[in-house]
């Protein structure tokens, strides 16, 4: 049998920090804090009128959760589809799909994200040109 050399963690989510995307996220769990191979998860809160910056994730796919108030997702090409992640909504982002979550509800946003790579930010590709595109009514 091999011995990994890792061992469990418990991480507290006190500790935070800004993604690439501008949204706020709890440290979690990833690679540089858990040594964790092929997955990370974490927290965020974006606050209402919150908006990430458009992006997506090279060879990495995206799942999430939402704990408390809603998410407007904007997606695909031109980010010219929409939809909403409710309270006790699970979501799907498939690797190579723009998008850009944001939180018009009047309330924060809570919710749990996972990524099928070590690090949350890691394969992450901004779309500037998309950063301008229009919150649909």
């Amino acid at each position: 049998m091999m011995v990994d050399e890792r061992t469990v963690r418990v991480l507290r989510a006190d500790a935070t920090y800004v993604g690439k995307q501008g949204l706020t996220y709890a440290l979690g769990v990833t690679a540089g804090t858990a040594e964790s191979r092929g997955v990370c998860l974490t927290t965020a809160t974006m606050p209402s009128g919150a908006r990430a910056k458009a992006h997506y994730h090279e060879a990495i796919d995206t799942v999430g959760y939402i704990i408390a108030g809603e998410s407007l997702i904007l997606y695909g090409e031109a980010l010219a589809s929409a939809v909403v992640a409710a309270e006790g909504d699970y979501f799907f982002i498939p690797s190579g799909m723009p998008h850009a979550p944001l939180n018009r509800s009047g309330a924060p946003c809570t919710f749990v994200v996972a990524h099928a790579a070590g690090d949350d930010q890691e394969g992450i590709v901004m779309c500037p040109d998309l950063d301008a595109v229009p919150i649909p009514a």
